[in-house]
């Protein structure tokens, strides 16, 4: 077996480390949602910015691959149909320049004309089709650019909302407040045609305003905030509000396009997420469009010191960056959830590595010297200008999930950067990894000390960007039917674990620091918000992947790492217990997307090496054996865990790859995601982390029989 384990971790440290860029990352397919590429289209529609024809052949093969065979689009490549992907992506293959009778195309509007037409798409997706003029704004809850002029005191105010959400509606709301609808040309006529099953000028859109199809709902509007919509929407379109609209319109648009400016040059016109990347970039046309004379409903003015030339160039800067979401796999042209998840991938494969200690700094030191140059020139260096007046966070000495471009600061990308970088100039340093370049200094792992300790909630967990900045109950105002949980920046197990583990890990490396006081305060408070976010069974939900395994595995290390132990913990046995009682017949354990839905625990129809890594991972890090087996004989208490073991080294191929299963990552409960390394990071380090536990079990055994 341990040969066995130890070559299969060798052959997989093998086939990653050919993967590695130059600069040290490892690249990664980051897709899997299906709603990204229409909004970009309909934008690049809007702007008259166009693809060339490979792109456009490479887009197109990837609608189609993923299209279902009902016809429709899931919210995600694994997920039903939704009237909400369904339509957005029959817009693209028809602004890609497919006829409407092609095959993909007549299928997907039968699927619409079959459940209500575009009327019932939801909020979003009437946003997107109004921008390109081929649904009214009348015909939508209104994205009322003035609230931004609201104090910050009042918990409503949208620089208190979740920063993704914030980051959204922001640019949204301005197209909103203009009434930003492209000029309708043969192509948008003829879709006025094709979404609806009435003509489309006699359609009383105000009527639409709440219809959302039955297949999209997730999160289902409570009667308050229809109340609230409802007064928003008579501020917006009677006329008894013309005269005070007059006066603030000017100054919400005004102050929102100053946001959308200040996101653009804080991430050299990436920006936080692909939605916003592709709506801030058709906020800077529209502007660049009534310096030229050219007007929406409202006015937008510019800054007086702006020129049409400063305009166009931003627009020119947003073009140049629509790369850096694209993706080209063999299933098309894709446009990713974020622009990569390089640092974070990065992180995770260090550690991965490191748990094989001597074998990989005796085999893989330039990959290792490679992943340390990418963690030193990722780290982020300083704060963005105008902290408070941006509504940001402080940055200096985070890591982001992507790339110091992007910038944007998160708790546990700085967390696992953190411990990235300790594993490679302590752990693998003593096992004999010679760097070759000078070490991250202390002052810079200060600083993410002091971004990781910045970051805790006054209830112990840790969020994701920020401070969680309002109520719960704000919640109840949540626009988006198909999201759950987006107003607020929530605390989650994962953030949590990840920073009560980098601050521990910190103090062992520098013990007796200045703030290991303040530290240890945080990791005790953070513990407690752990324990109290365990469920009954004994498992943690994960939010960011497919789900209780990964939740699970993130409450065990924090647990483990504060000292707890199965001897003292109820905790840490429940979990155990939650784990084995899902081990399947062959070793293994597997979740489908379904879990983070529902949040109940659903088995996959298969084993899923992520999930069985997971798992195992938690369960050697509790240093779990079977009670039961006979206490003098290691193998017999492992038998289990090697089970686990033997199924990956089973799955893996002749390469040293391990094959893409069900797909792994989530966002907002609802929406899956891509992260393709799992797949070849978290085998190596299972075996890595099993592997220790039975040399450390056989030794325990041997000195005390």
């Amino acid at each position: 077996h341990e040969d066995r384990e130890r070559d299969a971790a060798f052959r997989g440290m093998r086939f990653f480390a050919s993967l590695q860029m130059a600069d040290g990352h490892w690249p990664g397919d980051y897709g899997g949602p299906l709603f990204l590429m229409p909004g970009m289209l309909i934008v690049c529609r809007v702007a008259k910015i166009e693809f060339d024809e490979p792109t456009r052949t490479e887009m197109k093969r990837y609608i189609c691959n993923v299209q279902n065979p009902d016809g429709g689009w899931g919210l995600h490549i694994e997920g039903h149909s939704t009237m909400f992907c369904t339509v957005l992506n029959y817009v693209s293959l028809r602004l890609l320049g497919c006829a409407s009778t092609q095959a993909e195309c007549a299928s997907a509007r039968q699927w619409i004309r079959e459940r209500g037409s575009a009327l019932a798409i939801p909020s979003w997706g009437k946003f997107w089709l109004a921008a390109l003029g081929v649904y009214d704004w009348r015909g939508m809850n209104p994205l009322t650019p003035d609230m931004w002029l609201l104090p910050y005191w009042l918990p409503i105010h949208p620089g208190r909302y979740w920063c993704h959400c914030r980051m959204v509606y922001l640019p949204m709301s301005l197209l909103y407040g203009m009434r930003a609808s492209a000029a309708p040309d043969a192509l948008t006529l003829a879709l006025r045609e094709e979404l609806y099953t009435e003509q489309y000028d006699c359609i009383k859109w105000s009527r639409h305003r709440h219809n959302c199809c039955s297949t999209d709902e997730y999160f289902r509007r409570p009667w308050l905030q229809k109340l609230f919509w409802s007064v928003m929407y008579a501020y917006e379109w009677s006329i008894c509000f013309a005269p005070l609209r007059r006066i603030l319109r000017p100054l919400g648009l005004r102050e929102v396009m100053f946001q959308v400016d200040a996101e653009d040059r804080n991430t050299n016109y990436i920006d936080i997420g692909p939605v916003n990347k592709t709506l801030n970039m058709l906020c800077t046309w529209w502007r660049a469009e009534s310096l030229r004379g050219h007007t929406a409903e409202f006015q937008l003015k510019a800054n007086d010191a702006e020129s049409l030339a400063d305009a166009e160039a931003a627009v020119a800067r947003h073009v140049e960056r629509l790369k850096d979401y694209l993706w080209l796999s063999e299933d098309g042209m894709k446009m990713q959830g974020y622009n990569g998840s390089q640092l974070w991938d990065t992180a995770f494969a260090v550690q991965a590595y490191a748990a094989w200690p001597e074998l990989a700094a005796k085999r893989f030191p330039q990959t290792l010297r490679a992943a340390h140059a990418y963690l030193d020139l990722t780290q982020v260096r300083e704060d963005v200008p105008q902290l408070a007046r941006t509504y940001r966070h402080i940055s200096a000495g985070a890591w982001p999930f992507s790339t110091r471009d992007h910038g944007w600061p998160i708790a546990d990308c700085s967390s696992e950067g953190l411990k990235a970088t300790l594993a490679l100039q302590l752990d693998l340093a003593g096992a004999g990894l010679s760097l070759k370049r000078e070490p991250l200094s202390l002052t810079r792992l200060e600083q993410c000390v002091n971004v990781i300790l910045s970051f805790q909630n006054a209830s112990g967990g840790w969020a994701t960007y920020e401070l969680s900045r309002s109520y719960e109950s704000l919640e109840y105002l949540n626009p988006s039917e198909v999201f759950g949980n987006i107003m607020i920046d929530y605390c989650y197990v994962e953030l949590s674990s990840a920073c009560i583990t980098a601050l521990i890990a910190f103090m062992r490396a520098f013990p007796s620091h200045p703030r290991e006081g303040e530290a240890q305060r945080a990791v005790s408070a953070g513990v407690r918000w752990i324990m109290e976010a365990q469920r009954d069974d004994g498992s943690w939900y994960g939010s960011w992947a497919v789900c209780f395994t990964y939740g699970t595995w993130f409450g065990v290390e924090a647990l483990v790492a504060a000292g707890e132990s199965l001897e003292s913990s109820t905790a840490l046995n429940r979990a155990c217990a939650f784990l084995m009682a899902h081990q399947r017949e062959d070793g293994s354990w597997g979740e489908s997307y379904l879990s983070s839905q529902d949040k109940i625990y659903s088995e996959a129809a298969e084993g899923q090496v992520v999930n069985t890594s997971w798992a195992l991972m938690a369960l050697c890090r509790a240093k779990w054996r079977d009670a039961s087996a006979d206490q003098s004989d290691a193998d017999a208490q492992l038998r289990p865990l090697q089970r686990a073991a033997d199924f990956l080294v089973s799955q893996q191929l002749n390469d040293g790859d391990w094959p893409q299963q069900l797909i792994s990552g989530v966002f907002n409960h609802n929406c899956m995601i891509t992260y393709i390394n799992y797949r070849n990071v978290f085998p190596i380090w299972a075996l890595g982390e099993f592997h220790r536990h039975r040399r450390e079990l056989r030794a325990m055994l041997a000195a005390d029989p």
